[in-house]
């Protein structure tokens, strides 16, 4: 069997825009990130997943590689 090459990397994803007037469907995904409140931070694998949630909402947040 093949072996998936594991990766280590991880985001810095910080909200930096409220959530306040958004889209429905924006809030769901920030909720989903683990982001509740302004300025809070959450490190998250760097996979396609979270980086399709990242461009879903990119104009409200700030993402470093750690």
């Amino acid at each position: 069997m093949a072996e998936k090459k594991v990766t280590d990397k991880k985001l810095k994803i910080t909200l930096v825009k409220s959530t306040i007037g958004q889209v429905p469907k924006s809030r769901a995904t920030i909720e989903a990130m683990g982001l509740r409140k302004l300025n809070q931070t959450v490190e998250l694998p760097d996979n396609a997943s979270t980086r399709g949630q990242i461009q879903r909402v990119r104009h409200m947040v700030k993402v470093e590689e750690v």
